[in-house]
């Protein structure tokens, strides 16, 4: 049973693989169980039968394994169909009658030994053991004088052998198996692999020695390849032989004696002109030139015939023979207008052969011969004609005419040009440097504009040779050098800001924006102030785009971290020195601040950037202020005290690190920080005023001036704060009581507002509890008053006319008592006046 579901599997396997249902190596495994449970089902004496099926899928199973990479697997395989021979050969001849039936036995034997051997061969040389290899083929060798139908197989065996090592360069081992299987080939003609099978054998053996040591197997090579020759002339052993005898320094005569063998016979011209080029590469110019007569002649009605005289031209050139070569083309151009044109492909090839050449004529700045190679290129198209490669033709020639200070001329090509194609990035570019030599400012600016917009829009027919992505950048980015050169700073400047939105390579770019800043920058100074707006403006759009490519750099890893630092720090620098420079101009000054701070942000947080930071933001917060004390809308005075607030809490940020890398003890940035929130919150109603204000009173170090400007702004429209406004005042107040000497102006003035804020003007009718505390006031001021002479006389005038007035007003009111008292307040002023006394006593 178990033998029959082995046949079965066996047989499922064969049929389904036939089917292309299971692949090569699902097949061997398949073969693998079939022949493992055969192996299984095997007895002691098994009958002829099994051990011939036993044979057939041991060979199987291991050429399978071998077929699919894994030789090693095939081993044991072709080891147990080794064994089963032996044992069928025992068998037989047990059963023989006599020496007839041995001779069949051994002969039915032989064959699967054949195999079996082979398949080991095959096995053991990809398993990469050379002399097992060898030991195989030679006992397979053996056995062909009884099998001489298996010649051909052997021998191919040896020669695919032969072409793994070789493209292993294993060219020792190359040799012996391509040796070995012309031997096999040759020892029966009638199952041989053929002539051509044989003289390709020798083709590669001929190879073999070649690439392996030319001078040392030189014989052995030339050897080969003559006999391949003889076995079968083909182009390719005709060619290796020329290969070889170069390699090998031979003769002129010897090499001209192996290329007149191929002129008997009808070669190809592609082999033919391949032969040529052999000759000439190797230096061999008088055969090579002698090859391409003889060529020519045979081909001399052939449509193809232009080709041999572009080789002949090319090598011409190479051989620094430019005479000939012109004297070549000229035939050409004649022939092209008598009937004889090339045909398409040659005069392509052409026109490639002699732009190159003018190509270096042009790079050694031989402009006329340049020019001269371009004109033959040029002899081939019609009046009229457009063509996208005569367009290209035309904007060399004109390059060459500039060159040689031949504008008319140039100009001419550049029409021509612009004519065949009108929307090329190097047409405007021919037409861009005429204007800039003429010093046409307004028709270079026009052509930089027009290749700034064809660098947003590449066009889709350019040499490919010749373009690259980066082609319009690299326009721009000489047509800005162009500029320069000639002194024109308003077309420079022009090039370099189409430059500057197209440039993706940052460190180009950042040259570009310097470049474009100091050009701005020299141009800036030298205007008047009415001229200034448009190029300070553009200032603005360079430094912008600096921080934005800035910021996008991350990702670029040319593009390295110093390097982004160093251009920080240059474009913060000059955001700042505009900004101090345009202080005359408010909204300008902090554009260019807040710009420098967010430049400054790409920079490493050291002190010194940490102290530029704070400073942008806090003049940054100044102007916003100020701007919002003008008489502007509403809304905007809303954005300008919010954005100022936005502004003070990253302000406030930096200052707290700042304050930790050393002594700012007498810095007044907490006084200027606390002055701009006081004023922003104040005039926006914010309710967190008083949370502030909590924090302020609570400070024990509070200066007198810091609370008067407190009190000042927040009574300033559109904050009204009274009750703070008191509280700064009465602080400030006692503040100046507590100096051992009192500042009696300041105090004056302190007291002054104290008391126009709690006894306006105006009202009529006034709690007793305020008057008293006003009356309180006016007691401190006399009591300085009696202790200084500085106390400004003007001032003590106002205490001594507001507190008779007061008396009045009490008067007015039937309030005779309280009217008493006021009108003899103010009557103890009068005795402090100077030179007034008399005129109010």
């Amino acid at each position: 049973q178990v033998e029959e579901d082995a046949i079965n599997l066996w047989n499922w396997a064969v049929t389904k693989h036939m089917g292309s249902v299971v692949s090569d190596e699902q097949r061997a495994k398949l073969r693998f169980v079939a022949c493992r449970l055969m192996c299984l089902c095997q007895g002691s004496d098994p009958p002829e039968g099994t051990i011939r099926r036993q044979i057939l899928m041991s060979m199987k199973t291991g050429k399978g394994w071998i077929d699919i990479g894994k030789a090693d697997l095939a081993d044991r395989f072709l080891e147990i169909a080794m064994s089963s021979i032996e044992k069928l050969y025992a068998k037989l001849l047990k059963g023989s009658d006599g020496e007839a039936d041995i001779h069949v036995h051994k002969a039915d034997v032989e064959k699967n030994l054949f195999k079996v051997l082979s398949y080991q061969a095959e096995s053991v040389f990809a398993q990469g053991d050379f002399q097992k290899a060898v030991m195989c083929v030679q006992r397979c060798k053996d056995m062909l004088m009884k099998l001489p139908k298996e010649t051909c197989y052997l021998s191919i065996l040896c020669y695919n052998f032969g072409v793994e090592t070789y493209e292993r360069k294993r060219y020792e081992q190359s040799s012996f198996w391509l040796s070995q299987s012309y031997d096999i080939g040759k020892m029966d003609v009638k199952y041989s692999v053929g002539k051509e099978m044989q003289a390709k054998v020798l083709r590669l053996l001929a190879t073999a020695y070649f690439e392996w040591d030319c001078n040392l197997y030189l014989d052995k090579a030339l050897k080969a390849i003559s006999l391949a020759n003889q076995e079968n002339l083909h182009p390719a052993g005709l060619f290796l032989k020329v290969k070889i005898l170069l390699k090998s320094q031979a003769s002129d005569e010897d090499v001209k004696s192996a290329t007149e063998e191929f002129l008997h016979y009808e070669m190809s011209l592609d082999f033919c002109l391949n032969t040529a080029k052999l000759l000439l590469e190797h230096g061999r110019e008088s055969v090579g030139f002698d090859l391409l007569k003889s060529v020519a002649e045979r081909f001399e009605s052939s449509p193809d015939f232009g080709r041999i005289t572009l080789l002949h031209i090319e090598f011409l050139l190479q051989n620094k023979k430019e005479l000939l070569a012109k004297q070549k083309v000229e035939e050409i151009i004649v022939g092209h207008y008598t009937g004889k044109q090339l045909l398409p492909e040659a005069l392509n090839r052409l026109h490639i052969i002699l732009w190159d050449k003018a190509a270096k004529h042009y790079e050694e700045k031989s402009y006329s011969e340049a020019l001269h190679w371009y004109s033959y290129s040029a002899s081939f198209y019609t009046p009229g004609q457009i063509d996208q490669n005569l367009a290209k033709l035309q904007r060399n020639i004109a390059s060459c005419y500039l060159h040689l200070k031949q504008v008319d001329k140039a100009k001419e090509a550049v029409k021509e040009a612009e004519r065949c194609d009108p929307d090329s990035i190097f047409t405007k570019f021919n037409i861009y440097k005429i204007a800039v030599m003429e010093k046409h400012t307004e028709k270079a600016v026009e052509a930089v504009i027009e290749m700034g917009k064809l660098t947003e829009k590449p066009s889709q027919h350019e040499d490919k040779l010749r373009v690259d992505k980066n082609t319009g950048t690299n326009l721009l980015s000489l047509a800005a050098q162009i500029a320069l050169e000639n002194e024109q700073e308003v077309v420079a400047i022009k090039a370099l800001e189409y430059l500057s939105e197209h440039l993706q390579d940052c460190q180009q770019l950042f040259a570009a924006l310097k470049c474009l800043v100091r050009l701005t920058l020299s141009k800036v100074m030298a205007e008047n102030k009415g001229e200034r707006d448009k190029d300070i403006n553009s200032m603005m759009t360079y430094l912008t785009l600096a921080h934005k490519r800035l910021a996008e750099s991350f990702t670029e890893e040319k593009f390295t971290g110093e390097m982004r630092t160093l251009e920080a720090h240059w474009f913060r620098k000059v955001a700042w020195n505009l900004a101090i420079q345009f202080k005359d101009c408010p909204e300008k000054m902090r554009d260019f601040f807040l710009l420098s701070f967010k430049l400054s942000q790409f920079c490493p947080s050291d002190k010194a950037v940490l102290l530029a930071q704070k400073t942008c933001l806090l003049m940054a917060v100044a102007v916003d202020l100020e701007m919002g004390r003008q008489k502007v809308a509403p809304s905007e005075q809303t954005e300008l005290l919010t954005q100022a607030l936005q502004h003070l809490q990253t302000c406030k940020e930096i200052w707290k690190v700042l304050k930790l890398t050393g002594d700012f003890a007498k810095d007044p940035t907490d006084t200027l920080l606390l002055l701009y929130e006081f004023e922003a919150r104040s005039k926006l109603n914010d309710p967190t005023l008083h949370k502030l204000m909590e924090s302020v009173w609570e400070q024990p170090q509070l200066e007198v001036k810091t609370l008067e400007i407190i009190a000042s702004l927040a009574m300033e429209s559109p904050a009204r704060y009274p009750l703070l406004c008191k509280k700064a005042l009465k602080t400030a107040l006692n503040l100046h009581r507590k100096q051992s000497v009192i500042d009696a102006v300041k105090f004056s003035k302190c007291l002054n507002s104290l008391i126009n804020l709690s006894l306006p003007t105006g009202l009529t009718g006034l709690d007793a509890c305020v008057l008293q505390e006003v009356w309180d006031y006016f007691e401190d001021a006399l009591s300085v008053i009696s202790s200084t002479d500085t106390y400004p006389e003007m001032e003590i005038l106002w205490l001594m006319t507001r507190a008779w007035n007061t008396g009045i007003f009490q008067y007015t009111l039937g309030k005779y008592k309280e009217a008493e008292q006021w009108c003899g307040l103010g009557m103890r002023f009068l005795n402090h006046l100077g030179s007034l006394k008399k005129s109010y006593e």
